[in-house]
């Protein structure tokens, strides 16, 4: 575990002042050194995050524990006596933001939990779309060329997957979410600050990322790595389940829009790169179906793909 190893936890009101420059650094360090940080006084306000943590809860509660319940029993999952390596110990269901809303199509919402998802989403855009500048900056890179390579000719995708992590009586025996990196673009993470069970892979290390209240977690996604030419990294998470407490996680991914492709900036490229250059789609097409194993395969996949066919692009998969 942990070795006397601090997380990255970045305050982004420093940005407006002196400690512009070291708080910039700390930004580019984390994102080189950790593929992970956390953001404290990043503008969304804190009332908005207590509504929708108290009605994610409330939601869950009232909609889907017995469901969740019921899907334990199905699977023979309510009694495990060894360990299960293909299911997570979750509770999920998934919004859409971008290019189109499935916010109203989305059963047993109340109209205040709506509004108020909506409103945290259309904030969390923004946020993502700041942080993406800000990466611009430190790698030299014109500002917003993040963003229109994540454009295509369609617009980013952006969802979120609401979860909820219940319970588990033996925690030993399955994870709540399997190790792996995230596919997309940049990753925005309000878990809950009482239950833990968010960990990275550090140095050959499992570190716990810390629940600090009204936080918000990033993560980068592999397609930031490819385009930084390796300069950042996506790195292996996973949660681990709990004997106590049900964790609550949303997450957001802005990722890039499905045609968009994705290859190393040219000004962070000395000769050749490693990384291999696709469309988005057919990369989503690939991880959809190894999104639990190392993503050095993928990349390597995407090059001989590029080599020795076009891969015509098919309906997007999930992408969160």
């Amino acid at each position: 575990m942990e070795k006397n190893i601090k997380f990255p936890v970045i305050d982004l009101s420093k940005l407006n002042g002196e400690e512009r420059d070291q708080t910039m650094a700390l930004i580019d360090d984390a994102c080189q050194n950790w593929g992970f940080f956390e953001l404290l006084n990043h503008g969304i306000p804190y009332d908005l995050m207590d509504n929708i943590e108290r009605m994610t809860k409330e939601h869950y509660k009232k909609f889907m524990e017995q469901k969740f319940k019921e899907m334990l029993r199905s699977k023979g999952l309510d009694t495990l006596e060894t360990e299960v390596e293909d299911i997570d110990w979750e509770s999920t269901f998934f919004l859409h933001h971008l290019p189109q809303t499935n916010l109203y199509d989305i059963p047993n919402m109340s109209d205040e939990y709506r509004t108020a998802m909506k409103d945290f989403g259309k904030r969390l855009e923004n946020l993502a779309e700041e942080l993406l500048d800000l990466l611009c900056e430190n790698l030299g890179l014109e500002k917003g060329y993040l963003k229109k390579v994540f454009r295509g000719t369609k617009g980013p995708t952006f969802g979120t997957k609401v979860s909820n992590y219940p319970p588990c009586p033996n925690p030993e025996m399955i994870k709540g979410l399997r190790a792996h990196t995230d596919a997309g673009g940049l990753i925005l993470l309000f878990q809950d600050d009482k239950v833990s069970g968010l960990q990275l892979l550090k140095d050959g290390d499992w570190v716990d990322v810390p629940p600090l209240k009204h936080s918000i977690v990033i993560n980068l996604g592999d397609q930031l790595e490819v385009i930084t030419n390796g300069r950042y990294k996506s790195i292996m998470h996973r949660v681990m389940t709990q004997k106590k407490g049900n964790r609550m996680s949303i997450a957001s991914f802005y990722n890039p829009g499905s045609d968009a492709e994705i290859s190393p900036a040219q000004s962070l490229v000395d000769k050749e790169s490693e990384y291999p250059s696709f469309v988005f789609d057919d990369y989503m097409k690939l991880y959809s179906g190894v999104k639990f194993q190392p993503k050095e395969p993928r990349f390597e996949a995407m090059k001989n793909a590029a080599v020795t066919t076009d891969v015509n692009p098919v309906a997007t998969v999930e992408t969160f």
